[in-house]
């Protein structure tokens, strides 16, 4: 979302590939889409204290701005935090606007933070980006902390008491594979799609998705064209976003798929260039057979669960006697 773009305007059209955004209001509409995830997005400045700084100042800029235009446009946009929230916002005709964090690094100078942001609206925790970080290993980057930094455990920990959902998109597999084990809520996966149909760091294989839904969390297929095909040679088309869908939907099953297109992230492919698009995935799932409840669950239903979830982990984690009685580990499905 451009909303940080001098100038940029969330009730008008933007065309798309005019180097403005992939999503605005008018195209939401179009595209019936209730609504999403509005990123906390903070680039990668370094790992020293200036740097540190930098990154937590511009982390609660972001939030500033979220929540800014959301106080501009009551009529057509509701912070939701709970799964009750967003449906009720969305039988009211707005749209949904959940608030999550892509790379923890503003929470490097002081991990405590998490408390603020969670208390201002945020509910997805993504813990890296292209860059390792104080609290994990990037699936772009050479392993630092083999995983999980002991920095980024305790933020796993303190995510889960505080009912956040942690986003594993970016992140390497140790990471991946520790957060099965660490988490005692569901995890997603915000943007990425399948390493069986192109291997690429960013992707996930099989055998993880399998894992992931056994879990009982959520993937939300990546529309971003260097992770579905070889760019090199052509460019991505609806065609190959549509593979990927299809693979990880068999592989996990439609309960634990969603869409995390990675719209004004570098997402979006030939066909398939925008918000106003979205109705040809559904089109295409009716096509392969799969129920409309199927396809419902898919477009949002699927994050809802597991947000849900999450939350009552959360509850039960904060309360003493149910953390005693459950030797700590909450009560989540396996």
């Amino acid at each position: 979302m451009m909303f940080d773009q001098p100038g940029w305007n969330i009730l008008e059209r933007h065309a798309p590939g005019a180097g403005t955004s992939h999503v605005d209001l008018p195209r939401m509409i179009e595209g019936g889409l209730d609504g999403g995830l509005w990123v906390i997005y903070t680039p990668q400045r370094g790992r020293d204290e200036a740097a540190r700084r930098a990154e937590r100042d511009h982390g609660l800029a972001r939030l500033l701005q979220i929540h800014q235009l959301l106080a501009a446009h009551p009529g057509h946009f509701g912070l939701a935090t709970t799964p009750e929230d967003a449906r009720r916002i969305a039988a009211e005709g707005r749209r949904v606007v959940f608030i999550s964090m892509e790379n923890a690094a503003p929470l490097a100078t002081d991990p405590s933070l998490l408390r603020f942001y969670h208390s201002q609206g945020l509910r997805v925790l993504g813990l890296v980006h292209t860059s390792s970080n104080d609290f994990a290993d990037s699936a772009n980057a050479p392993p630092e902390w083999n995983g999980l930094s002991p920095a980024g455990r305790a933020l796993v920990a303190e995510a889960n008491r505080l009912g956040i959902l942690i986003d594993h998109s970016h992140a390497s597999d140790a990471v991946f594979d520790q957060l099965l084990e660490l988490s005692k809520a569901p995890i997603i996966l915000s943007h990425t799609s399948a390493d069986a149909v192109y291997e690429h760091p960013r992707n996930i294989d099989d055998e993880r998705l399998r894992r992931l839904a056994a879990h009982g969390g959520v993937i939300q297929v990546n529309s971003l064209g260097a992770y579905l095909t070889d760019t090199s040679v052509r460019p991505a088309t609806f065609e190959d976003y549509m593979r990927h869908v299809l693979h990880i939907i068999r592989v996990a099953g439609p309960e634990h798929v969603g869409f995390g297109a990675d719209w004004d992230g570098g997402g979006g492919v030939a066909g398939l260039e925008d918000v106003s698009m979205l109705p040809k995935i559904t089109a295409r799932l009716l096509e392969e057979g799969f129920t409309e409840q199927q396809i419902a669950a898919m477009w949002g239903g699927n994050l809802l669960r597991v947000l849900g979830e999450a939350q009552r982990i959360g509850r039960e984690l904060s309360d003493p006697a149910t953390t005693a009685a459950t030797g700590g580990r909450g009560s989540a499905a396996p």
